[in-house]
Order: structure tokens, then sequence, then C-alpha cells
């Protein structure tokens, strides 16, 4: 299969273990992954990351493949996963909830999948999509979770988190009330130059959570992401950027940093027995993400277990559960994706 996702598949960067990915970062020298994979090292714990992503929460009936109303039960259950796991934070990286017809009719669904995402008892951190803003504002969403801004930075613990927001139509206005086109995407001038000024002394490795892509053209991507991705790469100290929007899983490597999509809770029925695609290569069943961070491998789980489904930039569909997929495309055939930093 022809590599479409990662730059420099197989580099000096890089190791086959087993049918799984692992890719090296300058933290790391290659002769350790051998000794980590083998059990004869144990990484050191950095941090353990829950993550959501497009639960589209609305007291909806199903339209397609989009299951509204149970996004309450999965966000329920991936708490329940994200507490067993001892995540240290979560994040729920946009399209928190859907569209209603009025604004309190919309901030009741916000209210609902809130007091449900609220029991993860961790430091919770929150990226607006289109979505979020289809009926509110900025401000009232905000007022309904524990958050006072739309983008911001912040250090947990050997890391530094990027939150940002593009949101934000051309002209630099923000969306709000139905004022906008979702393709047109931005990180205004005022939030670029603050991100640039975020990273320019970094101290500790960081990680950027946005719910439009990055690193992608066209409806799902954010129109000037080339000029944001020039300022991490200047950085030199970002290590992944995790984004959702698309509804599918999609990993890419760009300048040596990782850009991970990930699936739609909304996706596909609570109880599927069966794994079943449509030719866009949405997920069906998968409603949360892992992220361990170790001092060598960062290693993303899908929930539930194995139910992942990765589409390449040529169309091509990936089974994990079949194990089909190829190691050029960072996801191993149990479903999970390792990334060295």
């Amino acid at each position: 299969m022809k590599n479409t996702h990662l730059e420099n598949p197989l580099s000096r960067r890089s190791l086959l273990v087993e049918g799984t990915l692992l890719l090296a970062g300058s933290g790391l020298a290659m002769s350790q992954l051998p000794r980590i994979v083998a059990g004869e090292e144990t990484p050191r714990r950095i941090a353990r990351i829950g993550i959501v992503t497009d639960s589209h929460f609305a007291d909806r009936d199903t339209s397609g493949t989009r299951h509204y109303r149970e996004s309450l039960t999965k966000m329920s259950e991936a708490v329940n996963k994200f507490t067993e796991a001892q995540v240290q934070l979560a994040v729920e990286l946009g399209d928190f909830i859907d569209a209603a017809p009025t604004v309190k009719e919309e901030i009741g669904y916000l209210k609902s999948i809130e007091k449900v995402f609220s029991r993860c008892q961790v430091p919770r951190h929150y990226v607006l999509g289109n979505h979020c803003v289809y009926t509110l504002t900025k401000e009232e969403f905000l007022a309904q979770v524990p958050q006072k801004k739309s983008f911001y930075s912040t250090d947990f613990g050997e890391l530094h988190l990027v939150v940002l927001d593009a949101c934000f139509r051309t002209d630099g206005v923000d969306y709000q009330r139905q004022n906008y086109d979702w393709t047109d995407s931005n990180i205004p001038a005022r939030e670029l130059d603050w991100l640039e000024a975020d990273l320019k002394n970094p101290t500790k490795p960081s990680l950027v959570f946005v719910h439009q892509r990055l690193d992608v053209e066209g409806h799902h991507g954010i129109r000037n992401a080339a000029a944001v991705r020039q300022v991490l790469e200047k950085s030199g100290s970002v290590l992944a950027v995790f984004q959702g929007h698309n509804h599918l899983n999609e990993h890419r490597q760009i300048e040596g940093i990782h850009y991970v999509t990930l699936a739609a809770m909304v996706e596909g029925e609570l109880q599927v027995e069966e794994m079943s695609c449509t030719a866009l290569g949405r997920v069906h069943s998968q409603y949360a993400e892992l992220v361990a961070i170790q001092d060598a491998l960062m290693r993303i789980e899908g929930l539930p277990r194995g139910h992942v489904l990765l589409e390449s930039d040529n169309r091509r569909l990936v089974d994990i559960l079949n194990g089909l997929a190829s190691p050029n495309l960072g996801i191993s055939a149990d479903g999970f994706m390792q990334m060295g930093i």
C-alpha cells in the first residue's frame, strides 16, 4: 500500500516491532526501543489522558450513522473507562453538542452532556467545535463548563498543553448564532501571535488540541493551517496535535509532528456486534480514546478496544480488526497507534 500518512516512513527515527510502528523522537535513542517493547526497561509514566470528540449530543432522532441521543450513554461509558484507567486529565475535542432551534434548548443539551462528562474528577479541557456555537455564543458555551477562555495554554506535570480555537471566520469574526460557513475555519492573527509567543521559549514538550484539522486542506481543514504549522514547527517542542471534526481516525506526520485525527462519538450504534463501515471510512462504535504518554512512547487506544477503522488518503479502508493494517500507517493490527516522543 502506498504510504500517504507518514512523510518519512521507516526512517532512521522509526522501528518496526511485531507489526507496530514505533516512531522515536529526539528524546529517545533508537537502541532503547527494543528493550522497552521486550519489557527489559520500564518507561516512566508522564501522563494518561482521556479524549472524547464529536459527541454531537442532542435530543434528535438518528440521522444516517449519527446517533445523537446515544452520546449520553457513550459518554457515561467513556467516563467509566477513564476512571478505570486512572486518567489524569480529560479533553473534549469539540462538537460536544449539536444544533437546537433555540438557545434555551441548546444550553439544555450542553448541561446534560456536561453533567456526565463532569464525572471525570480530573482537570478537564474543552475545545470549541463549530456545532458548539451554532446557536450559542462562545460566552454562553463557556459559562456552562469550568473554563473561561476558548484558547489558552497550561502546564500539566512534565507537559505543556495548548488548546486552540479555530471557530473564526476569515474576517476574524467569532462563530455564533449561525453566522458562519463551517468550511471557513481560521486561527485569527491575534491567536496566532499569542501561540507564537506561548511556544517561543519552550521548557516542556507540548501537546496541541484543536477541533478542525491542521494537517489537510479542504472543507475539514483550517484555512491558514500552513501558517499555524509553521509556528508549531518553529517551536521544536510540539509532540502531537489532536483533532476531531472529520469523524474518522487518521494519522499523519509532518515535519516531525504527529497529527492525530480521532473518530466521532456520535457515529454508530452503541451496541454493535459486527464492524460496519461507510464508503468514507467512518468509525462505528468507537466512542473515546486513551492516550498514555511515557518517556519512550505515546500510545493511543480506541474504546471499546479493537473497534478502530482507518481511512487512508487514497480512500482505501484499513480494517484493523482483520489485521489488514499497513504498518506504514502508524496503526497496529490490534487497534493501537504508537508513536515515539
